[in-house]
């Protein structure tokens, strides 16, 4: 128990990423198990048994809808949602954010949320940029949205599956897909009216994040003349003339001859040096260096200024799927790899610009929004890759002659599952099958889809609670529990634990939370006499109630980002919403299963 702390402590810490800790849980259990071997009422702890978790039912059918979630991101099957969305926000703002979340939280309820943002956030951006509004009053709401509709069916969320197959593991007749839709959609009519028309009222019109007055970047030549003062100096000495702010791509030494630019080349008169800034900026380095500024053959002057080629500036958000999560700066190769000049970079703290000290040493986290310049070609090339999200106000959505079929096998593993023909699982495996033998997806998209991150969490989560369960623990906390809520009515036990678990998931990962509170549920109920359906629910619905701190859940962090909120801000809007439908949703509950 001491242990399960410590890993709840270190889930909800920043700086340490979730995978280590996960990692660092698993090597706990396994080893001190196996040096320490334990036999309690349970029978004997086997260490080897902790790594069941990667087998676990739960975690294939995870990552089988991942996957074929990923199958129509790619093929763009949600393309027609979107532009229908782009096009009917100009008929009214209120009716269009309404038909936005409605629609926003059914998807949700089938496919995983995070995809659903992604897709709504670019749209929403383009109406702020269109109208002149700001995005803030309508992406907190559809985040929202999101999760709300990830509460209503046994595949909504990754929480769901858990507690759905933890649960049925402890002998508990299984729920169907639809079991506990009627208590979400009770508390989800309040919640749409409260996102529709009090969230935004509460929330201040924030600018987006970055100053899209930022300096343009451009790149040009500068030619050394024979009366330089650095011709005859090491390239080294040349750059701290530009007190070392000056980076150099290449030196460019007679017809297509090109030197390696390190720090001992020595310079000569002629040699040209390629180098990437502001205009401001490289009129000062042709200064500094006695050279003249150049942009192709022509020199820079009042009739020839420097020319950008054509590059655009914009807003990209990284993923949660992207492969630049957790690389610094200095290492993501922005500009080679994806053609990407950094001007700025956004994260919760403040906007820093391309110069900043330090900057390069950044490590990458999702929801990371980065000013950039880039061709349209590149922006355009960007908006099917995985690695970042486009927030340039367009709303150009891919789509392929495949997007059918993808959207063909998301329906069929849906109704299999839920028509009980078989388990979702199966079907989402069968369903992946389906996407790489029909060309919707290739092996390599297929394995971006998924998360070491939550494949992580999940399987020391599952071993967390195997551990609490095998020794003892979970009962000792169920014992607890009802020892501090002695004479209270059931009623205010079930809620007590749902509002419990609201609290540890807005700080540590819902999924661990999920998984550690559902075994001490149905000890509660046992211990009281009680029906398990509606304290297992309790765990459910508390878990999935992310709504009061942006690090709660993975697209609160995409959207804070991209629309410049604060920390404040989704407390001062997810506060109310969760104390709402923990309400709503404890009445329902109560009045459901007679407590």
């Amino acid at each position: 128990m001491v242990m399960i702390v410590v890993a709840l402590v270190l889930f909800s810490r920043e700086d340490v990423p979730l995978e280590t800790t996960s990692l660092v849980v698993l090597v706990l259990l396994t080893v001190g198990f196996t040096l320490f071997p334990y036999e309690g009422e349970q029978g004997a702890v086997v260490a080897s048994d902790f790594f069941l978790g990667f087998g676990n039912r739960a975690l294939v059918a995870v990552c089988g809808l991942m996957i074929v979630g990923q199958g129509l991101v790619a093929t763009g099957a949600l393309e027609p949602v979107g532009r229908f969305l782009a096009r009917v926000w100009r008929w009214g703002p209120s009716f269009c954010l309404l038909l936005t979340l409605l629609i926003t939280a059914v998807l949700s309820a089938f496919i995983n949320n995070t995809p659903i943002v992604v897709m709504m956030l670019p749209i929403l951006v383009g109406v702020a940029v269109r109208t002149g509004s700001s995005p803030a009053g309508t992406l907190i709401p559809m985040g929202f949205a999101s999760i709300l509709g990830g509460m209503a069916t046994t595949i909504g969320t990754s929480t769901n599956l858990l507690v759905v197959n933890v649960a049925a593991d402890m002998g508990m007749d299984p729920f169907d897909m639809f079991d506990f839709t009627g208590p979400v959609l009770v508390g989800g009519a309040v919640t749409i009216f409260y996102l529709w028309q009090v969230a935004p009222r509460l929330l201040p019109k924030r600018e987006l994040p970055l100053n899209r007055g930022i300096s343009r970047v451009y790149t040009a030549q500068i030619r050394l003349n024979k009366e330089s003062p650095v011709v005859g100096q090491r390239l080294a000495d040349a750059i701290l003339k530009t007190s070392d702010a000056m980076n150099v791509d290449t030196i460019e030494r007679g017809n297509g001859v090109f030197v390696t630019p390190l720090p001992d080349v020595e310079l000569r008169a002629g040699d040209r040096i390629t180098t990437s800034d502001t205009q401001g900026n490289l009129r000062e380095f042709a200064r500094l260096l006695g050279g003249t500024l150049f942009d192709g053959d022509q020199e820079v002057d009042a009739e020839h200024p420097l020319s950008t080629g054509g590059s655009r500036i914009a807003e990209v958000a990284i993923t949660p799927a992207s492969r630049l999560k957790d690389v610094l700066i200095g290492k993501a190769q922005l500009m080679s790899r994806y053609g990407l000049r950094l001007l700025a970079f956004n994260r919760m703290e403040g906007s820093e610009g391309r110069g900043s000290p330090g900057l390069d040493d950044v490590a990458l986290r999702t929801g990371d929004v980065l000013l950039v310049q880039a061709t349209p070609q590149r922006l355009n090339e960007l908006k099917s890759s995985r690695d970042f999200l486009v927030l340039d106000g367009s709303v150009e959505l891919p789509h392929t002659r495949k997007a059918p079929i993808a959207l063909a096998i998301m329906i069929g593993v849906v109704v299999t599952a839920a028509a009980n023909i078989m388990p979702i699982e199966v079907s989402a495996l069968l369903g992946c099958l389906l996407l790489i033998i029909t060309g919707c997806l290739g092996w390599k998209d297929a394995m971006g889809a998924l998360s070491t991150q939550v494949i992580f969490i999940i399987v020391a989560s599952l071993a967390m609670g195997t551990a609490l369960l095998m020794t003892g623990g979970a009962d000792f906390l169920a014992n607890l529990f009802v020892y501090i809520t002695f004479g209270a009515s059931p009623a205010v036990v079930m809620a007590s634990l749902m509002a419990m678990m609201a609290v540890l998931t807005n700080v540590v990962s819902n999924n661990a939370a999920a998984v550690i509170g559902t075994p001490i549920a149905i000890g509660i109920a046992q211990r009281l006499g009680l029906p398990l359906e509606p304290f297992v629910l309790a765990v459910l619905f508390g878990a999935n109630l992310s709504f009061v701190t942006p690090m709660a859940y993975q697209t609160n962090l995409l959207i804070m980002n991209a629309a410049g909120y604060k920390f404040g801000d989704f407390v001062r809007v997810g506060l109310p919403l969760a104390i709402l439908l923990w309400f709503s949703l404890s009445a329902v509950l109560i009045w459901a299963y007679g407590l």
